[in-house]
């Protein structure tokens, strides 16, 4: 947890450093209009990015309102340490481990709702430093706490081809993973591979078929990134623990940007608004006794074309909510 005496400080320094990145927060109003149901209500955001979600979750809060938010960026957390606001804590860490967060606030079970906004944030792929995108030229790096794990330089230089088609497959859908992954490691022999451009250009050199209007390293990029950071596992333990820190009735709402991550979220909450399914067949059993914890509350939504226009990001992201029931 982070005191605002010891809080991160903003970097210094020209563009590679900075944290001040725009960042437009996706389905905003519809997002926080599911979520916040009680003004007086303890609220959590998973992933506090620059703070879109946070702040208006604040506006919707009375004096008794509480915010925990999250994250592991230490770029971000140096943002959510200017708010000077009671009703905020900030925590450092994952939103894997929100039930350890909520715990040590005192809001255990208690939750009102619980905000996920899954995958990479723009300041994150704006930021050159950061190695999260090829479109400007940077170090491969990938990783969302910079100070954690290794970065994808590393990775590239280390790991075998059946590993890396493995991730390229898995994690990026990537039908040329075999041969992508042979010319990296071919390449890698020559000279190390450390920039986003020098990987990009080998991507692009081995990839036979490109998708139009989708760079042919797209899916590469983002099946490392998934991978370095465990974005999948995160938000797999994320669903596992958010029921038992919501309150009955507590709203989840989840955001996600690819169709690996919207799986997840889909098959959860329908087994949990199934209840339980492993009784004997046969069994007669009371509608109260399968011991269903969530309800859906509306269909997927996804971003209205105007908010699409003013952030081209938004086109994939699809948001879910439910609701605890027991």
């Amino acid at each position: 947890m982070l005191h605002r005496d010891n809080a991160p400080q903003a970097p210094q320094g020209g563009a590679a450093n900075r944290s001040d990145f725009r960042h437009t927060s996706v389905l905003l109003d519809g997002a926080v209009d599911a979520l916040v149901q009680s003004p007086s209500g303890i609220y959590l955001d998973g992933t506090f990015g620059r703070g879109g979600h946070s702040r208006a979750i604040l506006s919707r809060l009375d004096a008794r309102g509480r915010l925990i938010a999250i994250d592991r960026d230490p770029a971000a957390l140096a943002v959510a340490a200017e708010i000077d606001d009671p009703r905020l804590t900030v925590c450092r860490g994952v939103f894997a481990e929100l039930d350890s967060h909520a715990e040590a606030c005192g809001a255990s079970g208690r939750l009102s709702g619980i905000l996920l906004d899954v995958g990479v944030s723009s300041p994150q792929l704006d930021d050159p430093s950061r190695g999260f995108s090829f479109l400007r030229d940077g170090p491969l790096d990938m990783r969302m706490d910079p100070t954690s794990g290794i970065g994808a330089a590393e990775w590239i230089a280390r790991t075998g081809d059946q590993e890396m088609a493995r991730v390229f497959k898995s994690y990026g859908e990537e039908r040329f993973a075999k041969r992508i992954a042979r010319a990296i490691v071919t390449a890698r022999q020559e000279t190390p591979i450390v920039g986003t451009h020098q990987l990009a250009d080998i991507v692009k050199a081995a990839h036979p078929a490109w998708e139009k209007g989708k760079h042919p390293a797209t899916r590469v990029f983002q099946a490392i990134r998934i991978h370095l950071n465990d974005e999948l596992g995160q938000l797999t333990r994320a669903l596992g623990v958010a029921l038992d820190s919501l309150e009955v009735g507590g709203r989840l709402v989840v955001i996600s940007f690819h169709s690996l991550e919207d799986r997840l979220v889909k098959r959860f909450i329908r087994d949990q608004s199934r209840g339980d399914t492993h009784l004997p067949r046969g069994m007669p059993v009371r509608e109260d006794q399968l011991h269903k914890r969530l309800k859906p509350v509306g269909k997927a939504m996804r971003a209205s074309d105007s908010e699409v226009d003013a952030n081209p990001r938004a086109r994939s992201a699809v948001m879910r909510i439910a609701e605890k029931l027991e």
